[in-house]
């Protein structure tokens, strides 16, 4: 009996370990339930349940003890870890490994760093930026002054991401360092369309994933979920603008 309740409470931190790390890394809310879901019936739990929110989750069994919540804090996008942890889940549901090598696994890429370094992230943003600026239809010419403010301002995102744990921040910040960079190389002759810049400059900030899972998590019944991200795209949303908006107000 103590085995058994001993490898109840494995299964169980498998499980929210597993939700806990795609839940950090940007993945749906549904996903999230399906991937806990299966893990604890391919190790006999057949009735299972958990409600999942962007700031928690709650795992329990029918009739069994414990009921177990865990707290999510920081949140960001990273799907190769959603990659790797779907493929532990699956090599669970088969039997390749046991509850105990998953939980080793799991555990590896919960502290592994899988996020490309600054200078990549940043070189990556100001190409992007660039290539928006084109398929907004602005001008080649001003390529060079949207791929030098889109790196700026994400270099400005990395940055004070690590000084306040504030996103608003942050990413106000960021639109605003966006524009007035945008606004100087206008100044200097190295940029001529404004608007271009700006909005080609901004969307490597822009909360795609974010906004995606939202309307994915409403259209598939997870109201709480889809509400509370669609609450913090809307907050992204405006602080880029009000970024924007601060340097437009002083032309």
């Amino acid at each position: 009996m103590e085995q058994q309740d001993d490898q109840l409470y494995k299964v169980i931190e498998v499980c929210l370990l597993a939700g806990k790390l795609m839940l950090q890394n940007g993945g749906e809310t549904y996903r999230v339930e399906d991937t806990m879901t299966r893990i604890a019936a391919s190790n006999g739990i057949k009735d299972s349940h958990s409600f999942v929110t962007p700031t928690g989750i709650i795992f329990s069994m029918d009739g069994r003890d414990p009921t177990k919540f865990i707290r999510i804090v920081d949140r960001s996008t990273d799907l190769q870890k959603i990659a790797i942890v779907n493929n532990i889940s699956r090599k669970i549901s088969d039997g390749k490994i046991s509850i105990d090598e998953a939980y080793e696994e799991l555990k590896e890429v919960e502290h592994a760093n899988l996020m490309y370094p600054a200078w990549v992230q940043i070189l990556s943003a100001a190409f992007v930026s660039g290539c928006f600026l084109i398929m907004f239809q602005g001008k080649w010419f001003d390529f060079f002054a949207a791929f030098f403010a889109g790196a700026g301002g994400y270099a400005g995102l990395l940055y004070f991401n690590k000084v306040v744990q504030i996103k608003f921040f942050s990413e106000f910040t960021a639109s605003l360092i966006i524009g007035f960079l945008s606004l100087f190389f206008i100044t200097i002759g190295f940029g001529h369309d404004l608007d271009k810049i700006i909005i080609g400059s901004v969307m490597p900030l822009v909360p795609g994933v974010l906004i995606t899972n939202a309307v994915r998590d409403l259209m598939a019944g997870h109201l709480v979920s889809g509400l509370s991200k669609g609450a913090e795209a809307f907050l992204t949303a405006f602080a880029i603008g009000a970024g924007v908006a601060v340097v437009i107000s002083l032309l």
